[in-house]
């Protein structure tokens, strides 16, 4: 089996029955925040791109590319689509030009053929990715891969349990846009981002244990800030409470806790992987520790590459002739009329500051999830307030967006303050701005709401239930109590055990006793 890096969380994976390019992206994301690191734009996608499968883990639009999807990879080659609730990833593949699918069930191996056998497990909670997230199994000839990309499965062992895995690839690096847009003095930022940080590193050591594979492949991420104003986001200026660490860091600090099989996977690098373990890699530079030691240097030169690309953006944004508050009624207020759960969720108003074309005028909409209405703000208390560009807002009513987590929030072209605790109905709403993602996320909170989970398990001096009240991770492997507190390492979400309370975000209380 072989392994081209593309960038990113993309690969092609070649074996003797077929080929599978997976998640390619090479134009910027998130208005133009978010570019690969490194620079892929210069491999030779006309070939790479000629594949006989495409895998698409979810549509995230750093995994999802429309426009090199479209331009670049040929349309012969057959999707390899994940089992998610709505037919959204189908349906714009298809206005893309694809037309052959192949709709895997969830964790069945499927043999395609010539032998290649795949497994796609698709996580399907509501803040899985925009409704939904993947990874992809492959088996061919005895030679086991498993692409984790970003998705945060609660166990790995269903992969284990088909045979030593030979390639783990998952995620490391931050994809989120906290704590750095939070309006906090400069010192509490650094120290939720190094936070931030270890858990992330946490979280990975935790996967890699669990699966023991032969070979780690750090993978899906980091993005790079090729703008001005998101410059100081790139892990190069010695903050310790960056969230975005590169691979070389990450082989740093894999070391630190005895790893010694990890491997980079540049864009153009190759790997060969063997039946019996052995892996032969080579990279199109000549030194590794050289090029990352020069990293600024080369994201200086990719800058110079992309700022006329960056600036043509930006020019698309503007959109004068929207009025913002009465687009923001006429689509908001029907999805707020049939929010149950989203909008107690919610609890409290949210407030939007859009700051005009002079970069000093404001206006201030407040979407008013009680009141179930979309209005000016008229100086009330507020649990959440966004600030950002007045353009942003405009474009994405005007493109009619459904997914303002998919594009606003991860540009991280905004700041954001809060009262209390991390609220993820907040997000979970304004990912669901279309009657379809609404209605499958209102039905799932329903259900697990509804779900009682019977089953206790023993940490420490705790009894406590077994699965996290969050997203269900099993804590038997993922909680960690110390003292009277229980973190759930797959996500970082804390709980008071004295009274069942969550410290991270409101709602999810966990049922827990001293086991004495």
């Amino acid at each position: 089996m072989r392994v081209t890096g593309t960038g990113h969380a993309s690969m092609r994976i070649d074996t003797a029955a077929g080929s599978i390019l997976t998640d390619p992206w090479v134009n910027p994301a998130y208005f133009a925040s978010w570019f690969p690191f490194p620079d892929n734009s210069q491999l030779d996608w006309e070939t790479l791109g000629q594949v006989d499968y495409l895998y698409v883990s979810h549509l995230h639009r750093d995994h999802f590319d429309a426009a090199h999807l479209k331009r670049f990879i040929s349309k012969k080659a057959t999707v390899l689509l994940p089992e998610y609730p709505t037919s959204e990833l189908e349906d714009e593949l298809r206005e893309l030009g694809f037309t052959s699918f192949i709709r895997t069930k969830s964790e069945e191996v499927m043999e395609l053929d010539g032998g290649l056998k795949i497994m796609i497990q698709a996580l399907t909670s509501p803040t899985d990715g925009p409704i939904g997230d993947s990874s992809l199994w492959v088996e061919y000839d005895g030679i086991r891969l498993l692409n984790q990309n970003d998705a945060r499965p609660t166990d790995l062992a269903l992969f284990a349990e088909l045979g030593h895995v030979h390639a783990h690839m998952l995620q490391f690096s931050g994809a989120i846009w906290y704590p750095m847009v939070y309006e906090l003095p400069e010192s509490a930022k650094r120290a939720f981002g190094k936070q931030k940080r270890e858990r992330q590193y946490d979280r990975t050591w935790r996967y890699i244990d669990d699966l023991k594979a032969s070979h780690v492949f750090p993978i899906a991420g980091p993005p790079c800030f090729l703008d001005d104003s998101l410059w100081q986001f790139n892990d190069i200026h010695g903050d310790e409470g960056n969230i975005f660490p590169d691979q070389h860091d990450f082989l740093r600090e894999y070391a630190k806790v005895g790893g010694t099989n990890g491997v980079v996977l540049l864009p153009g690098s190759v790997s060969e992987l063997t039946v019996d373990g052995g892996i032969t890699t080579t990279h199109p530079v000549a030194d590794l520790d050289e090029f990352f030691a020069n990293k600024e240097q080369h994201l200086r030169d990719y800058q110079a590459r992309q700022r006329p690309v960056i600036e043509a953006a930006k020019a698309s944004w503007r959109h004068p002739e929207i009025d913002v508050l009465k687009e923001m009624k006429h689509r908001i207020e029907p999805l707020l009329e049939e929010s149950i759960y989203l909008a107690k969720g919610v609890g409290g108003p949210v407030r939007f500051d859009l700051v005009g074309y002079d970069g000093e005028s404001v206006e201030s909409i407040l979407v008013d999830f009680p009141g179930k209405q979309v209005r000016p703000y008229a100086d009330e208390k507020v649990r959440y307030r966004f600030r950002t560009e007045r353009a942003l807002v405009e474009h994405l009513l005007h493109t009619g967006e459904v997914d303002w987590v998919n594009s606003l929030f991860l540009s991280c072209r905004f700041s954001a303050a809060r009262i209390g605790q991390y609220n993820e109905f907040v997000y979970a709403f304004f990912k669901c701005l279309s009657e379809e993602r609404l209605q499958y996320a209102e039905g799932w909170y329903d259900e697990h709401e509804r779900a009682v989970d019977a089953e206790d398990i023993t940490i420490g001096d705790w009894v406590v239930q077994r699965r996290c009240p969050h997203l269900k991770a099993d804590l038997s492997r993922f909680g960690i109590v110390e003292g009277n507190q229980l973190t759930c390492q797959l996500h970082g979400w804390k709980f008071d055990l004295s009274s069942g309370r969550c410290l991270t975000s409101v709602g999810h209380q966990i049922r827990a006793h001293r086991a004495d």
